[in-house]
This record gives C-alpha cells, sequence and structure tokens, in this order.
C-alpha cells in the first residue's frame, strides 16, 4: 500500500501545484482560506482539513483533470452482467478510464478547463459512490489506500501552500508553463515542475517540534 501510495501521491501534488502556479488567482484564494482558518503563527493541522472548503475543492477538481493513474486496476466480473445495452460476460477483464470520465463534456461543463468552484461545497465526494469521479475505485474492490492516500495529499498540498508562496522562475509567465501530461500507467507532467518557493510565515513556525 505504501509503495503503490508513493508516486500517485507525488505526482497528485505536482499536478496540483502546477495548476495553482498556473492559476495564481487560485492559490491566493486557497492561501487566503489557509490564514483565516489556521492562521500564521502555527503550522497546518489533520483537524483543520474539515474547515478548508476550498482546499478540498481544489483536490477534487485535480482527481477528476489529473488522476495518477488514469484507468483504474482491471476487475474480473465473478458472473454475467448486463449494464445499459451490454452483456458482459463472466470473467471478463473490465477497465474503468477515469481519465476519460473525468474529462466527458456529457458529465462536465468544459471539462478541460481546472476549475474547483464545481466542487466547491460540494456533496460528491471521492469515496466510490459518485460514478463521475473515481480516484479510488469502488466498491468492495476499491483501492485499500483511500484513507491514506486523500489525507497525504490534503496534507501535503496544505502544508505547501501554507508554508511558501509558489511562482514559475524568472522569465515563465503561468500561462506559458508546460501543462503536457505524460501518457503511461501513471499521467505525470511530461516536463518535471520547477518553481521557486518563498517563505510566507514567521521563522518559528518552520522549526520542527520536539
Amino acid at each position: 500500500m505504501i509503495g503503490g501510495g508513493t508516486d500517485t501521491t507525488a505526482v497528485t501534488l505536482e499536478w496540483a501545484l502546477s495548476e495553482l502556479v498556473h492559476h495564481p488567482e487560485m492559490m491566493e484564494r486557497a492561501q487566503d482560506e489557509l490564514d483565516k482558518v489556521v492562521g500564521k503563527q502555527r503550522p497546518v493541522l489533520e483537524s483543520d482539513f474539515a474547515n478548508l472548503p476550498y482546499l478540498q475543492a481544489i483536490i477534487k477538481e485535480n482527481f477528476r483533470l489529473h488522476p495518477a493513474g488514469p484507468i483504474l486496476i482491471p476487475h474480473v466480473n465473478t458472473k454475467d452482467t448486463h449494464i445499459m445495452n451490454y452483456k458482459i460476460l463472466a470473467n471478463t477483464h473490465v477497465l474503468v478510464n477515469i481519465w476519460a470520465i473525468g474529462r466527458d463534456p456529457e458529465v462536465w461543463k468544459n471539462p478541460l478547463e481546472f476549475n474547483p468552484d464545481r466542487f466547491y461545497n460540494s456533496d460528491i465526494n471521492v469515496g466510490g459512490s459518485n460514478f463521475n469521479l473515481l480516484p479510488f475505485g469502488s466498491g468492495r474492490r476499491q483501492c485499500p489506500g483511500l484513507n491514506l492516500g486523500q489525507l497525504m495529499v490534503q496534507c501535503g498540498l496544505a502544508t505547501i501552500l501554507h508554508a511558501f508562496d509558489w511562482s514559475p522562475p524568472p522569465n515563465v509567465k503561468p500561462k506559458d508553463m508546460n501543462m503536457i501530461e505524460a501518457s503511461g500507467l501513471a499521467t505525470p507532467l511530461i516536463e518535471p515542475l520547477v518553481v521557486i518557493a518563498k517563505p510566507r510565515l514567521p521563522p518559528q513556525v518552520y522549526k520542527p517540534s520536539i
């Protein structure tokens, strides 16, 4: 579970930060929310996540547009099944393309646009009950690392946004960033993200607690 969650979590965080650097107004809004809930005198805690609806919306939108695994792990149905007008025979290998679901214009308005507001204060969750957003799959065979993976992404993104301002390298404008994804079992950026971090909290907040 730890091995499977390492690369996917890293890819997810890289995409989320890329989109926020690409859309600096969204980063500013997320940081304003963090400052109101957390303040600038302490680090982000797990107990803060429930009070950060815009951060949660960013994470859901990132799962939708940039799933770390574009195709879910293959499943096999144990008996003949009818879905709509299709008959799926028993022992058929079933592959679910969540990359395509997340970009389906019949499901999402402006599907190629990164827009966290579509999930702001939304009841849609990533637990498998909403079939238009399935980053961890659904049912009894969904990813066993769902809770851990979701927590790691929340903690990682909240911490880096709260602690630092992020910007592209000199002479690179946010709108000119390369947002093309690579193909494969995972879908990282085709070029590794290069950004500049600037501390935004008092120095004592960065000291590790003993």
